[in-house]
């Protein structure tokens, strides 16, 4: 098994870019303006930034923590947190994110091919939304999502060097693109209404319990905290590294770009179709990307070059995102004893296999979206616990507030840990009360898109076999192997 304290990043910076790219991702370019601009515009940004302190912040300093202080895996880490019964928790945490790996890879492949598209000028498309309409769930998907994954597996293969490098390439290309889109949005006329909207609170909105639900959710889905994919990262961080100001400089960092993309979208939005603005905001994913974004670029003076960099972003955005999900499968496998070229051959393998069906079945597709997105906040959950078993101050003094850190993480920090408790428990809640029919059927099936039997009866699979496995999961991925559990600053 490789050694993970003789492979590190080579620098902070390295390490910065990999974790921001880890971050940023589709979910800040295509559905944070949507959410944002459908829940209240500025009154909104309030209740997200909250809980950009009250969420993300708190866990991935945890994540932080606990990569850096176990140098294991999540089902390693959880084992040495809280004992060996628990280790199925960890691999519960690297399946969710593993099973959004599957069909994130078939997104990268739409930007991908819209990438193409936009470049050979065959979007935007007459009637809008043709284009995409002959092209999702088509065969050009299954290959767009295979070359996707290849993408992320070529980089991971070339292990954390490889990674880094990416890094240093995407992230800042990624940053500079749309900065760009950004810069040429407010410039539009009557872009100033589109500004006004985002960052003008209605206060008495805030009331809405619904605003805040959505705020913490779009925190939950964006930031990558309580993915597990920081804490994959942190195992290659030098022994030296700082935790506590990294976590501070990736949550807000992934925050500011989603900025940008509001930005962008809802000042192209207000400037060129004012009187569509609902109409176009309350798209989904993919009608806002896919459909709408061209149509608006379309109006634009070299919008055709505007669109590009647009899809080109989306490309950076979702590889760099790719490759933490490739890498934290094939970190689970190497704990488990398997060298890293195998277990990357292991995970490309799978994930070619298991992300046809979303590929080719946009209902799937939606359907495993919602499942393992909802199941993220069950990681968030089981994080949190981890730490409040190990004796959450304990742990804070332990691994956070260590000789090497940047700054003093305070008691603040032990309170918010129990506050995701009960933030996940809500969301979850409140999900499955979301997708809630009429009738046994409605609320029950385990085939349907959405209700809240797909949900359950999928967990419940996962969590049986990983609990009937948890010995021998633990017992593979904590044996000796020069990464001794002890806190990070020692």
């Amino acid at each position: 098994m490789e050694a993970s304290r003789s492979v590190v990043f080579t620098s902070r910076w390295g390490m910065l870019l990999a974790m921001v790219g880890m971050a940023v991702g589709t979910g800040n370019i295509w559905r944070f303006p949507r959410i944002a601009a459908t829940n209240g515009g500025g009154s909104f940004l309030v209740a997200w930034v909250v809980f950009l302190l009250l969420w993300s912040i708190p866990l991935l300093l945890l994540e932080f923590g606990m990569g850096k202080g176990t140098r294991s895996g999540p089902i390693g880490a959880f084992a040495k947190t809280m004992g060996p019964r628990f280790g199925w928790m960890g691999a519960w945490v690297a399946w969710t994110a593993t099973a959004i790996m599957f069909y994130y890879s078939v997104v990268m492949g739409w930007t991908i091919q819209f990438l193409g598209a936009s470049v050979l000028g065959r979007v935007p498309s007459d009637p809008p939304g043709a284009f995409w309409e002959g092209y999702a769930a088509s065969p050009g998907a299954l290959l767009t999502h295979i070359i996707a994954l290849g993408l992320a597996v070529f980089v991971v293969s070339k292990g954390v060097k490889g990674i880094e490098t990416a890094a240093r390439i995407l992230i800042p290309s990624l940053v500079i693109l749309v900065v760009i889109l950004a810069i040429r949005a407010v410039t539009l006329p009557g872009a100033s209404a589109g500004l006004a909207f985002l960052f003008t609170p209605d206060w008495s909105e805030l009331a809405s319990y619904e605003i805040w639900l959505q705020a913490l959710t779009q925190n939950a889905w964006d930031t990558g905290a309580g993915w597990g994919l920081v804490l994959c990262y942190a195992i290659y961080m030098r022994a030296r590294a700082d935790t506590a100001l990294n976590a501070f400089v990736i949550g807000f960092g992934n925050n500011s770009m989603s900025l940008l993309a509001g930005i962008m979208v809802l000042c192209t939005v207000f400037a060129v179709m004012p009187g569509a603005a609902t109409e176009i905001v309350g798209a989904d994913n993919e009608g806002i990307t896919f459909i709408w974004v061209p149509q608006l670029f379309d109006t634009l003076p070299f919008g055709q070059f505007f669109l590009v960099i647009f899809f080109l972003a989306l490309v950076f955005a979702a590889w760099s995102s790719l490759i933490a999900m490739v890498e934290l499968a094939s970190r689970v496998l190497m704990d488990l004893g398997l060298a890293r070229g195998h277990a990357i051959g292991i995970v490309g393998v799978a994930g070619l296999l298991m992300g046809v069906p979303s590929a080719l079945n946009m209902a799937f597709f939606q359907n495993q979206d919602f499942v393992w997105g909802v199941g993220l906040m069950l990681s968030g959950f089981f994080f949190a616990l981890a730490v409040l078993k190990y004796g959450v101050t304990r742990w804070r003094n332990e691994f956070l507030n260590t000789t090497y850190s940047d700054i003093h993480i305070g008691a603040w920090w032990d309170w918010a840990i129990r506050l995701v408790v009960v933030q996940a428990v809500v969301l979850i809640g409140w999900w499955l009360w979301q997708v809630r029919g009429e009738g046994f059927a409605a609320n029950w099936s385990p085939i349907a898109t959405f209700n809240i039997g797909t949900v359950l009866f999928q967990w419940a699979v996962v969590l049986v076999v990983f609990i009937a496995a948890n010995r021998f999961l633990v017992e593979r991925s904590t044996r000796p192997s020069g990464s001794a559990f002890r806190p990070p600053g020692d």
